[in-house]
Order: structure tokens, then sequence, then C-alpha cells
């Protein structure tokens, strides 16, 4: 049988049996916070094990995406070395919610391996848990199976857990004997030993007891089962294969890049593992990137880039020094969209990001391996064995090198590195970062003690928020705080919070800022400066008395201020269109990754992984003026969260929702989850301008941006400014004024660059009287101080040009440091290697430098050692 085949035979077998096929999940988990992402079948239905949710089935079968990298459950590091460890592997399982248990379930794992797939029953071995007495009596009865092919093994093996708490229970594996050549040799192996002889093939959990937090089981009223079966590994037994990766899951994906690569596969190992590895991760990352996940070094995102510069590591050893690995998700979608059409759809974004990625790390990717490979001179001195977490710290921060893949790398060396030196340095840097922030970062900052407030709840009960119809409210004072403590008053001339009955303004959350204005009385008035909510939905009044007291219980009227209501409204339904254009524009992969909405402008921090271009603002900017013309109803609506969901509506994947949801519609262009408040139509926003457009974190861009008056002021102000620029410029033209200019000024730079080179006393033909044989190639070493890294490159070019083939090394010092270039031309490359030239006098002057066998480049701050260094040239070439 050929994958899907084997796919599709376990599904239909199960249809029969009265399971519905329920689709696969995705590989991150909607709203699972506890997990970075699917590592079973049974993850998409926790909800139903729990007793949280019902559906209209009681038995379920899927062939279910699902990934093991981070986390606990983490294959990465095997990956490639192995027959059987992936990072993404299909699960294929069945499932009963209360209906049948043990009995149903052995008998279909058994009917199904033997009758269907046809599996030598003489070749199968059963394990169950040391206590399963029913298992293990059930497993002869059902299967005619010999009880001395039934194995109990301990609770490590043979008992599962959902968490510390809740269902768990006694499983039974189903293990297949691959036979002694398989085996490692030892005359005790046998099921339960770690080769690959014994090979588990389907683990069925009978969830039978709920685990108290003592540790306590208390039987369930309706036990269920959970099974699971790796397709991979299935797949490699029904094709005689003994690897995983020779079965037609992953050969196509191989063979094209062994095409790609002019690497045979299975004619060397090292090759082999690299082309496995190769082969595992590129499968992952066209999945990961289906699903719009952006690499970043955060969560799940790190993971994501963890394995791409893993994957990177083995082209580069493959002989690869380009962006490569985004070539190779054609013949992964080729090989799976049949099974998972999502990710053809999203192909155009995930090329696009994995080769930016790949393009972004190759920058320091050199850098970071030769310090790497510095750190491993050092060590050998020293004869030591750990790496420090400074230097593993500095190659992750600094050169992007995840400290797992210094790890890795360093393994095969025998080297290790020191993981607290590493945390210690993470902490200290997470210690920066908290110091940088400011108060307006914190939800609810005045207070800070949340404890505070929980106390309030419960006298106050939650804030009426009734400012989506209403800008003034007739309300009642039900607490008052000064200096963190409550008091019964604030007078004329304090500052204080309020907490009312009911208010009309909007209290700081989803980006948007809290509403301003005033409160007052017949005898009293205060100024409202700002807003916060807490999550219980306390809505806590930032004031100032302007005059006269106000008391506790007192009876006020609350007035919005109108102008900022309505710019703030104007600004978020601004964000909202700019959300959906730039998904339109940019691709699906656009996420939400933070917004600030305020009366003066509009920030909308997004995912995406290059600059946008002129052509692509400009378009941006067209799509959302064009919607504000068409004047556009914005409806909104609540709803159940998952009927909000079903019906298209985007929501921020880290927000934490409640059962009924606030949806916000602008036509169908846009639907979002959000509690801001916004305008009655499109055209009421004005007109939109992008203010700015840049990079503020890996991964992650933000736009500025202005809506309303304050975008055609700054029309008018640009408008100015082009007048002043023209008539400084004295012409009708100045954008081609300023062109020709710049075009001059690089032409004088040029002339420059080309003067400081001959200058100096240093004529390139005289230098050539200077040459001396070395091994028989012309060496000449030069110096010319005040040259930049640039002009020293260009001199080394001149002087490499002039001598036609030999060894150039020369150098300039500069603002206080010794820069140098070394130079070998292609005739030599074989005989000389000028990255270890420029390395070897790097060090003896004090400093770093390395790079290509042609042409490398090093310096030092250490002036005292130069001289000294450069007389040893000759010594080291």
């Amino acid at each position: 049988m050929n994958s899907k085949e084997i796919r599709t035979t376990f599904l239909e077998y199960f249809r029969e049996k009265g399971h519905e096929t329920v689709r696969s999940s995705n590989l991150i988990p909607a709203g699972d916070r506890s997990l970075l992402f699917t590592n079973a079948g049974m993850v998409q239905f926790k909800s139903l094990f729990l007793g949280e949710e019902k559906r209209d089935y009681t038995r379920a079968a899927t062939c279910q995406k699902c990934m093991r990298a981070g986390g606990k459950q983490s294959d990465i590091e095997n990956v490639g070395l192995t027959a059987r460890h992936h990072t993404f592997f299909e699960m294929l399982g069945n499932f009963s919610f209360g209906d049948y248990f043990k009995r149903d379930a052995i008998i279909f794992a058994w009917e199904l391996l033997t009758e269907r797939y046809k599996l030598p029953v003489e070749k199968l071995w059963v394990t169950v848990f040391r206590d399963d007495d029913e298992a293990a009596a059930l497993w002869p009865e059902l299967t005619g199976i010999s009880e001395e092919r039934i194995v109990r093994l301990d609770e490590k093996d043979n008992f599962w857990r959902m968490g510390d708490t809740g269902p768990c229970g006694p499983c039974s594996e189903i293990i297949i004997d691959q036979g002694e050549a398989l085996g490692c040799g030892r005359e005790d192996c046998a099921v339960g030993c770690d080769c690959d002889r014994y090979l588990e093939l389907w683990n069925l959990v009978f969830m039978q007891f709920d685990s108290s937090e003592a540790g306590e089981l208390t039987p369930l009223p309706s036990p269920s089962i959970d099974t699971g079966m790796g397709l991979e590994r299935l797949t490699a037994v029904m094709q005689g294969k003994s690897n995983n990766f020779d079965t037609d899951l992953f050969v196509p994906i191989i063979d094209v890049i062994s095409s790609k690569l002019d690497k045979p596969y299975g004619k060397n190992n090292s090759d082999d593992i690299s082309l496995r590895v190769i082969a595992d991760h590129i499968r992952t990352i066209t999945f990961l990137l289906s699903e719009n996940l952006m690499p970043s070094n955060e969560k799940r995102g790190y993971v994501l880039r963890r394995i791409i510069r893993r994957a990177m590591r083995y082209t580069k050893k493959m002989g690869i020094d380009e962006p490569f690995l985004h070539t190779l998700i054609d013949p992964v979608i080729e090989a799976t969209r049949e099974i998972y059409p999502e990710v053809d759809n999203h192909k155009k974004g995930a090329v696009e990001i994995l080769k930016f990625e790949e393009e972004s790390f190759l920058e320091t990717f050199e850098k970071g391996l030769f310090i790497l490979e510095d750190i491993k001179e050092g060590l050998k001195k020293s004869n030591s064995t750990i790496i420090s977490g400074t230097e593993v710290f500095k190659l992750y921060d600094t050169f992007g090198f995840p400290p797992e893949n210094t790890e890795e790398i360093a393994g095969e060396e025998g080297l290790k590195i020191d993981w607290d030196g590493f945390h210690r340095e993470m902490d200290a840097q997470r210690a920066r970062a908290r110091v940088k922030l400011t108060e307006k970062d914190f939800k609810i900052n005045t207070p800070s003690d949340r404890k505070t407030f929980a106390n309030i709840l419960k006298k106050t009960g939650k804030t009426d928020f009734r400012g989506y119809e209403n800008l003034e409210t007739a309300s009642v004072v039900l607490c008052l705080m000064k200096d963190n403590e409550t008091t019964n008053e604030l007078k004329e001339g304090d500052h204080g919070e309020a907490i009312l009955d009911i208010t009309p303004f909007y209290g700081e959350s989803g980006g948007q800022v809290g509403d301003r204005g005033k409160i007052d009385s017949n005898d009293m008035s205060a100024v409202v400066s700002d807003v916060k909510k807490t999550p219980d939905n306390l809505f806590i009044h930032s004031i100032k008395i302007e005059k006269g007291v106000l008391k506790l219980s007192d009876q006020v009227t609350c007035h919005v201020k109108r102008d900022d209501r309505k710019a703030v409204m104007r600004n978020h339904t601004a964000t909202h269109l700019l959300h959906a254009a730039l998904r339109n524009v940019l691709g699906e992969h656009i996420k939400q990754a933070g917004s600030l909405v305020e009366p003066e402008r509009l920030r909308f921090d997004f995912t995406h992984f290059s600059p946008l271009s002129g052509q692509e603002r400009g378009e941006l900017s067209r799509i959302v003026n064009e919607k504000i013309l068409e004047s556009i109803s914005v409806r909104t609506r609540d709803m159940a969260l998952q009927e909000a969901v079903d019906s298209g509506a985007t929501a921020l994947f880290d927000e934490k929702y409640g059962d009924k949801v606030r949806v916000v519609g602008i036509g169908d262009f846009s639907k979002e989850l959000c509690g801001g408040t916004h305008c009655e139509r499109t055209s009421d926003i004005g007109s939109f301008t992008i203010l700015s457009e840049n990079g503020i974190a890996s991964g992650v861009r933000r736009i500025e941006a202005l809506t309303g008056a304050n975008a055609l002021s700054h029309f008018e102000k640009n408008i100015e400014k082009q007048r002043e620029i023209a008539d400084y410029l004295k012409t009708e033209d100045p954008l081609e004024k300023i062109k020709s200019m710049a075009k001059r000024i690089r032409s004088l730079e040029k002339e420059l660059e080309h003067v400081k080179i001959k200058g100096g006393g240093n004529d390139l033909s005289t230098l050539l009287d200077n040459v001396r044989i070395v091994k028989g190639a012309k060496i000449i070493v030069a110096r010319n101080d005040n040259l930049g890294q640039k002009e020293l490159r260009g001199f080394a070019d001149g002087l490499r040009d002039k001598i036609g083939s030999g060894v150039v090394f020369v150098t300039a010092v500069r603002d206080g440091q010794a820069l140098f270039v070394s130079m070998v031309t292609k005739d030599l490359a074989g005989k000389f290697n000028a990255g270890n030239i420029v390395k070897e006098i790097s060090v003896l002057a004090g400093g770093k430098g390395g790079g290509r066998p042609d042409m490398a480049q090093g310096g030092t701050k250490d002036l005292d050692k130069l001289d000294a260094a450069l007389k040893k040239i000759y010594e080291v070439v």
C-alpha cells in the first residue's frame, strides 16, 4: 500500500464502525495556551474528554497533523540521525467519548492491523500496564494472542496522563517485531528495549480515572478511548522499509533535494543525514508557514526560526551558501496538497517569508560560525569542554544562533554549553528590558495592586458601560481612592480615582486609549484624564477635582470629551480597514501584533518579513481611502465566540475572549472581534494617510497613520514643504533636480575615493617594487592610513589587479583602530587562504577577522601590537 491508501483505509475502517471522520485541526492549537503545538490526535478533543463540551457524535477518527519540536516533547536533535524521529508527523487515531471502552478498542485495533493491513500475527506483541488485569485478560480472549506475547510494563511506559490532574488511565501498545537485524544485539533485548527491533505501532489509551492533586485515582463515570498510531511508522512497516525516510512520504521530497544539490541519497552517511534533516524540516516549515506563523524570537515563532536555522546549517554542510530552502516548498506541496490543500493556498506567502528569513540569517551566519570556531579553538588550547553562557548568549543575541543549535554543533565535537550561564544572561537582558517599560505599559497602574481592585469589585460590582450609545450618563459614585487608599471624599486640587455604577467613558483596552472628559454636579467639577479597565470590567477613572468636594454616593453627570471620542472612533475604524487592506495587498500571513488608537493618530503593528515598498504603501492608502469614499455602514453585533469565529471574524490569537464577543463588520471587507468604539459609516473617517512604516522587531512591522482633520493638515504641510523646496532649488521639478545633484555627489565621492587610494605616497605602481616571492607566489604588503573599510577594499582590489597573480595584504589605521584586508587571486585559491591569513594576523594583533579563501577582512584596536603582527605576515603566508 502507498501512504495515501494506508491513510484512507484507516479512516474508512472506522467510518464503517460508526465513527465521525473529523478533519485534522491546525498545528497551532486554537485557544489552548498550554501547548506550543498540537502534539497528538486528542488535542482537538480535549474539551470533550474533560466534559466541557458536547458534540453530535461520540466516536471519531482522524489523521492529525502533529509536531514535536520545542517544549518537553521535542525530537528535533534526533531528526536525521535515527530512522523514526520527526518534527512533523501524522497521527492516525480513533476516539470514544464515553461510548465504547477497552473491549471494542482492542477488537478494532487488532482487526484493522491483521485483516485490513494484513500484518503478520506472529510478529505482533502487546504491552499492558502492570496492574491492568482487565486488559491483560481481554487481549488473549478477543484476539487469540498468546499470553507469552503480552508484556506488563510500569507507569513510565504504560500509564497516560493529560496533566498533573484530570483524566488519565492505563494504556496498551501494539508492538511489531522487525527482526534481529534491526536489534541492538544484546542478550536481554526484548519488548521495551529502545532499539528498532520491537517497534511501537499503536498506543491505546484507556481513560478511566480522574487524578486528584493528591494523586488519588477516582473512576470516571464515562470512561473514554484515545488511540494514536504514527502514519510514518506504519507506512515504513507496510512498505517493508526499516527507515521512515525510505517511504513514499519522504522519497519524493528527498529526490528533489538530492537532485538540486547533486548529492545522491544512500551513497554517503554524512550526506544522507543532511538530506533527511532538510527533508523533515522543510515539511515542518511549510506546514507552519501555511498557518501564518512568522519566524521570531518568541514562543512558537522561535521554534520555527530554530528549525529553519538548523536546516540552513545542514544546507551549508552540503556546500550551499545562498538561500535554498524556499525552493523546496514546491515539492512538499506537491506531495501533500491532496490531503492538506491549505498548504497550497498559502504557497506565495510561505516562499517569500522563508526566503527573507534565509537572507536575513545568512548575513550573520558566516560571522557566527567563525566566532564559534574561534571559541572551540580556544577551548582546545585551554583543555576545557564547556562553552560559557556568555559566549552562547552572544551567538544568540548578536548572530541569531539558537542556543540549542549551538549545543548541537558543539556536541559533534564532545563539547557542552553552560546553560545556567546562558539563562543568567537572558534574565539580565529581560531585566534591562523591564527597566525601559513606562507606566503606560501596564494595564492598571493607578493603583497597581490588583488585590485592592478585587476587594473593591466585591463591594461595587462590575461597572455598567454605556459608552457605545451615550457620551453622557447620570451616575453614582461607588468608590473613591487617593494615594492607593480608599477614601470617603476628594477635595478641590486632589488627584485620585473614582469608580461609578454607570459610565460612558471607555476604559483603555484592545489598543484603544481611555476616554477623557468631565464629571460634575451642582457644586463640584472634576477633570477625567484617563480611564482604565480591569479584566473584571471595573472602570477606574483618573480624576482631578477642579471645584468643590466629591463624596461617596454622590450623584454626578459624566461628559466624554466629544471631539476626542470622535477622533478615536475614526482612527479605530481606519485601523480595521488598514488591517483588511494589509491582508489584501501583502497576504493572509498578516496578523495584528499590537495597536494604539488615540485621538491624534493610529499605530498598527503586524507580522511581515520585509519593509513595504512605495508601491505597497500607496496601494494600502488607495484601498483605505476608497473604502472611506464608499461610505460603508459599520455594524456591531454581540455573538457567541465560536459562532463569531465560524462566521469568519478575525480574532487575536493571544487575546482571551469570553463566551460572548462583540463583532465589528464593515460590509464584506472586514470583520473582527473588537470591543472598541467605531464610526457609524466609513465616510465619517474623512481621509487617511500613512505617516511611516518601519520594523520594530524581527518579523514585526509598524505603520503610523492619521485620519480626518489631522490627515488634511498633514497633506497641507507637505504641499507647503514641496513649494519651499522647489523655490530653494529654483526649479518646477525638485525631484529631478535632487536626482541630478545626487548623481553628481556620487561621482565626486568616487573621485575622492580614487584620490585617497592613490594618495599618501602609495602609488600602486611604486608599491609593486616591494613584492616578495613566497612559495613561488608574489606577496605584496602595503599600508595606507585613514582609509575606511570600503576604500581599503578598493585599494586591495587595485593591487590585486596590478599583481596579476599573488597574495595581497593591506592595512590602514583610522579612528584609533587598524583595518585589515587580504585577497588571493583565483589561480592561487587552492594554495593560499585569505581567511586564514587575516584570522592569524588579527589574533596576533589582538583583534578578530576572517572570511572567504579569496577575500577576508579583520582588524584590531590594540595598535601597540600592530607592527609586530605585520612583521609576521610573510611567515604566516
